[in-house]
């Protein structure tokens, strides 16, 4: 298949390919990438990249700045598609919803 259509994934490691061929690598604050993890279910991989927590000058945890988003690729079709960044249950039924739709 072309890079347009890519094969679909039958692995989290196939997933990750397809999301780091078609997005940007999301970047730490001192400028080294995020790291990426995969949550496998049903009918995709929820792709997110992992922030440390965020503190203030004391060391206070802060909430984490809002936007950004997930990225879930299809298993059946390899299609990549965003989802807000919600937590990793709601942007899964999100996703599910969407599909149904």
């Amino acid at each position: 298949m072309t890079s347009d259509h890519p094969a679909p994934p039958t692995t989290p490691e196939q997933a990750l390919a397809i999301v780091r061929s078609r997005y940007a690598r999301p970047k730490l604050p001192d400028g080294t990438p995020a790291e990426l993890c995969v949550e496998e279910f049903d009918i995709g991989y929820l792709v997110y990249a992992v922030f440390p927590p965020v503190t203030d000058a004391a060391g206070r945890p802060q909430p984490a700045p809002p936007g950004g988003s997930k990225i879930v690729v299809a298993k059946d079709t390899g299609e990549a598609v965003t989802v807000p960044n919600y937590p990793t249950e709601a942007a899964i039924a999100l996703y599910r919803k969407q599909r149904q739709s």
